[in-house]
């Protein structure tokens, strides 16, 4: 905890703390690949889509996004061309199926030992 101007509190999230190994996982795949785009490649996916979740959690101004996730326009241009082109809506979907089955195997489980 880092104490700003009049002592009001702000939680510093690191980097590490976003997004877990396991919640990238089943992220990445999700996400469009760089391959054969004109120009320059995607800036590393899991950085800016941590720089994406950091700023929704903490309800700050993409200008305010702390630089380890790479400059904001980069994040804010991602999460622009992400929700426009339906990757976020795919993502969300995604993990939502994914929540339903595991949901629906742990009530099958339950009802199957019940009997």
């Amino acid at each position: 905890m880092l104490k700003r101007g009049g002592g009001v509190e702000d939680v510093i999230m690191n980097r590490v703390g976003v997004l877990s190994d396991g919640e990238w996982a089943r992220i990445e795949p999700l996400l469009p690949s760089s391959t054969g785009r004109c120009g320059h490649p995607f800036r590393d996916h899991r950085q800016v889509v941590e720089g994406m979740v950091y700023r929704l959690r903490v309800g700050m101004p993409w200008r305010d996004l702390p630089p380890e996730f790479g400059p904001w326009q980069t994040v804010w241009k991602r999460h622009r061309r992400f929700s426009r082109d339906g990757t976020l809506s795919q993502i969300l979907a995604g993990l939502q199926a994914e929540a339903d089955t595991a949901r629906q195997a742990t009530r099958d489980a339950g009802s199957a030992s019940s009997s």
